[in-house]
C-alpha cells in the first residue's frame, strides 16, 4: 500500500532516454538469492520445451518438502500418458444438447448422470495427461550413515542468475560444504550439475532419480510413488560411464540417459521405480548430465557437464540480446524497481518453460493444473507479448501447432457438429488437439479470435511470409466467426449468444447474449481478416461484411458498459463484479474499433476500479487492467494496476505468479505483465504520446519494443 500510495505529480514529463541498454546489467541486478528452505521458493532451468525445477540443493532432494509450494517437476511437451481406455469411452457419451436460438446444439460438457456418462467425462478430462518426469536429486549421508534431511542442511545460500541460466547452491552438511551449479541444454532436454564437496570423495553424497506413477488427478506434482506394480523401470543398458534408464507406463515410455566424469555405478536404489549413481570416491568434483527423451538409439556421446553449461549461457545471453528491452533503473520512484523485477523475472519464466511447439498450460512445465493440459483461450496471454517485445519467432513456435492437420480436424470437427461453418477453436485440449468436456470451456468463445491476433502480430513484425503461411487458416477461423452469431429479425442485428459464457466466466451459458469484450473483438477479428483478404487478392467476404454492419452495439446503461446485455445487473449483482473484469479488455486487450466511445469506457473503468470485487480475480486482470489504464491517458492508474496489493497479483521471489494454494503459480499473469510494460512503452496504432502507459518523472529507456494493435 505504501508503494501505491506515491504520488508522482512532484516529478516531471516521463523521458526515454536515447543511450543504448546495458542489457545484462539490467538482468543481472534481479538475480533470484535464496537463503532459506521456503518451499514457494524453487527455481528452475528449461529450455522452453523441457524444465526442470530444483531445491535448494540445486536438484530435486527433497520432492515431497516442496510438494505444496512451487513443486519440483520434471515436465516436456512432448511426455504424455494415457491410462488403457478399457470401458471404451467415447466423447459422444460427454455431449449434451441445449436448445438455442431455435436450434439444437450439442457441447460436450460434464454430463453428471448416468454413471457411465459421468465415468466418461471423468476419464476425458483425465486423459492424456502430461507426465511428471522423474526427481533427480541428491542423496546425502550423515557421518553416522543415515540420510540427511533438508533441515539437516546449514549456511543455504542459492543464486539464479537468468542471464546465463545457472543456478549456484551452496550449503554444509555436518559442517562439510558442498557447492552446486545446474544448468539446462538449451537444445536438448537435458540437466547437468557439477558438484564439489568432500562428501564426494567420503562415498556421503550420491545421486538418485525416483520415477513416480500419474496421479489422473487435476493436479500432479510428481510426488505419487504409490502404485509401483502399475509401471516398469529398467537399466536398459549400461557401458562406461554413461547408462539408460527406460521408464514404460501403459503404451507409453521415455529414456532418461545418464553420463557422469570418473568412474561409478548406476544401480537400482533402496525404493521401486529408484535408481542410484553411486562414484567411486576417487574425486571431489562430480558431474552428472541426464537427457529425458522419447525412446531413442543409445548411439549417443556423453553430454557432459560443460557442454550443458556452454548451451545455457550461450542460449541465454542470445536470447537476452534479441528483441526488446527496458530499463528503468534511473527511475527514483520505487515502484519501478519491483515492476522490473516482475518483468525480467517473468521474461526468464516464460522463456524457459512456455517457448515449445504446443501451447503451454496455465502452470507450465512445473506442475499439471487441469491435467496439464492447455487452455486455448489462455494462449493469448502465454504468447502475445513476443509479438510487442519483437520476439515473433518464439510466438511461431506455438502459433504453427494450429497448422497440424490433427488440431484443424479437431476444430472443424467441432463446428460442424454444431452446425457452424469454417473452424471453432478448442478451449481445454490436449497434445493432439483433443476436446476435452467442459461445462465451462465448451461455451466460451474468445479463444476464437486468437488465431487471427497472433497471427497479425506476427505479420506487423516484418514477417510478410506470414500472409501464405497462415492465411487459410485466418479465414476459416473467421469463416465460424460469420456463421456464429444469430441474427434477430426484429431488430435487424446479429447477437453474439445465447449459448456462450464470456471470459468473465460468471454468467450462465444459455441465459448470456453481447459480452461487451467478445462483441468487440469480433469486430476487430473480422474486420482483420477483410484485410488478409484483400492483401491475398480477394474480394472482401460479404458475410463477414453483413455480420460487421450488423453486429450489436456494446451495452451500456447509466452512462457505463455492461459486462453482457443480458446483465443488467452487472455492477448490482454481488456475483457479477468478481472473477475477470472483461468489460475492460474491449478497450485495453483490444484497441478502438469504432464501437467504443471514450468517455464512456473511463466512466465504466472508474467504476470498476472503485468497485470491483479484487480479492476474486486472477492474475491477467491486473495486466488487462493496466492496459486500459494506458489506452485511457492513464499512467499512473497502469502502473498501480501491475502492482495492486492483492493475493492473485503476488509475485514470489524467484517471480512466480501466486493465485492461492492451488495455483501456486500462474504463468498467465507473467505474460500479461510483459504485454502491459510493452503497451506502457511503445504505445498503440495511433497513440500521440511518447510513453503513454509511464507515469510522469519516471525515466526509461527502451528498445525493440513494437506498438499494440
Amino acid at each position: 500500500m505504501f508503494l501505491l500510495g506515491l504520488g508522482a505529480a512532484t516529478f516531471p514529463a516521463a523521458e526515454t532516454l536515447a543511450q543504448a541498454i546495458n542489457r545484462q546489467a539490467v538482468v543481472e541486478r534481479h538475480k533470484v538469492v535464496n537463503t532459506t528452505t521456503d518451499s514457494l521458493a524453487s527455481l528452475n532451468v528449461g529450455n522452453g520445451a523441457f524444465a526442470m525445477t530444483v531445491d535448494v540443493t540445486g536438484l530435486q532432494s527433497f520432492p515431497e518438502y516442496y510438494a505444496k509450494g512451487v513443486p519440483l517437476g520434471t515436465q516436456s511437451e512432448w511426455g504424455w500418458h494415457s491410462f488403457p481406455n478399457r470401458e471404451g469411452y467415447k466423447v459422444e457419451e460427454a455431449q449434451r444438447q441445449y436448445e438455442l436460438n431455435g436450434r439444437k446444439i450439442p457441447y460436450t460438457v460434464q454430463v453428471k448422470t448416468p454413471e457411465r456418462n459421468k465415468q466418461a467425462v471423468d476419464f476425458l478430462r483425465a486423459n492424456p495427461h502430461r507426465l511428471q518426469l522423474g526427481n533427480l536429486g541428491f542423496v546425502l549421508l550423515k557421518k553416522d550413515g543415515s540420510r540427511a534431511g533438508i533441515k539437516d542442511l546449514r549456511e543455504l545460500r542459492q543464486e539464479l542468475n537468468p542471464w546465463t541460466g545457472e543456478i549456484s547452491s551452496h550449503f554444509t552438511l555436518e559442517g562439510t560444504a558442498v557447492d552446486v551449479v545446474t544448468v539446462g541444454h538449451q537444445q536438448t532436454d537435458a540437466v547437468a550439475v557439477q558438484v564439489r564437496s568432500g562428501l564426494v570423495k567420503q562415498g556421503r553424497l550420491k545421486v538418485f532419480l525416483r520415477l513416480p506413477y500419474p496421479t489422473a488427478q487435476w493436479d500432479d506434482v510428481g510426488v505419487n510413488y504409490k502404485d509401483a506394480d502399475r509401471h516398469q523401470s529398467t537399466i536398459e543398458w549400461e557401458r562406461g560411464n554413461m547408462a539408460v534408464v527406460a521408464h514404460r507406463l501403459d503404451a507409453d515410455q521415455y529414456q532418461v540417459i545418464f553420463d557422469w566424469n570418473g568412474k561409478g555405478k548406476l544401480a537400482a536404489g533402496p525404493q521401486p521405480h529408484e535408481f542410484v549413481l553411486t562414484p567411486d570416491g576417487k574425486l571431489d568434483v562430480l558431474e552428472v548430465s541426464a537427457r529425458f527423451s522419447p525412446p531413442m538409439t543409445y548411439k549417443l556421446g556423453p553430454l557432459g557437464f560443460a557442454a550443458t553449461q556452454k548451451s545455457s549461457v550461450a542460449g541465454w545471453k542470445s536470447f537476452w540480446q534479441s528483441g526488446g528491452a527496458v530499463d528503468f533503473g534511473a527511475t527514483a520512484d520505487p515502484r519501478a524497481k519491483e515492476l522490473e523485477r516482475r518483468m525480467i523475472l517473468s521474461e526468464y519464466l516464460i522463456r524457459s518453460q512456455e517457448t515449445g511447439q504446443f501451447p503451454p498450460q496455465e502452470t507450465g512445465l512445473v506442475y499439471n493444473s487441469w491435467y496439464g493440459k492447455p487452455h486455448l483461450e489462455m494462449h493469448y496471454w502465454h504468447a502475445m507479448h513476443y509479438g510487442l517485445w519483437g520476439r515473433t519467432d518464439l510466438l511461431q513456435k506455438s502459433l504453427d501447432w494450429y497448422l497440424r492437420p490433427e488440431i484443424i480436424a479437431g476444430a472443424k470437427a467441432i463446428a460442424q457438429r454444431q452446425g457452424f461453418e469454417g473452424l471453432r477453436w478448442q478451449k481445454m485440449t490436449d497434445n493432439q488437439g483433443r476436446e476435452a468436456p467442459s461445462s465451462v470451456g465448451a461455451f466460451l468463445i474468445w479463444q476464437q479470435p486468437h488465431f487471427i491476433y497472433l497471427a497479425e502480430l506476427v505479420r506487423r513484425d516484418n514477417h510478410p511470409e506470414a500472409q501464405k503461411k497462415y492465411q487459410e487458416l485466418v479465414f476459416a477461423t473467421a469463416d465460424f466467426m460469420a456463421s456464429y452469431p444469430f441474427y434477430e429479425q426484429a431488430k435487424d442485428r446479429y447477437i453474439l449468444g445465447k449459448g456462450l459464457i464470456p471470459a468473465q466466466e460468471r454468467f450462465k451459458a444459455e441465459e448470456t447474449f453481447n459480452p461487451t469484450y467478445e462483441l468487440v473483438y469480433w469486430h476487430w477479428a473480422l474486420t482483420t481478416a477483410q484485410d488478409w483478404r484483400k492483401r491475398a487478392g480477394l474480394q472482401p467476404n460479404p458475410k463477414y461484411a453483413e455480420v460487421l454492419q450488423k453486429l450489436a452495439k456494446l451495452p451500456e446503461a447509466q452512462g457505463v458498459y455492461l459486462a453482457a446485455e443480458s446483465a443488467p445487473d452487472s455492477y448490482t449483482n454481488p456475483e457479477f463484479i468478481t472473477d475477470h473484469p472483461s468489460v475492460l479488455g474491449a478497450l485495453g486487450m483490444m484497441p478502438g474499433t469504432g464501437q467504443q466511445d471514450l468517455a464512456t469506457m473511463r466512466r465504466t473503468f472508474d467504476l470498476v476500479w472503485k468497485g470491483w470485487n479484487w480479492p476474486h480475480t486472477w492474475g491477467w486482470d491486473f495486466p488487462m487492467t493496466s492496459m486500459t489504464a494506458t489506452r485511457l491517458g492513464l499512467p499512473d492508474k497502469a502502473v498501480d494496476a501491475l502492482l495492486m496489493p492483492i493475493k492473485t497479483n503476488t509475485y514470489l521471489p524467484n517471480g512466480h505468479n501466486f493465485q492461492d494454494d492451488r495455483l501456486r503459480l500462474y504463468l498467465p499473469g507473467n505474460g500479461g505483465l510483459l504485454a502491459a510494460v510493452a503497451l506502457m512503452c511503445a504505445g498503440y496504432d495511433g497513440s500521440k504520446t511518447a510513453n503513454p502507459g509511464i507515469p510522469q518523472g519516471w525515466k526509461v529507456k527502451w528498445e525493440g519494443l513494437k506498438p499494440m494493435p
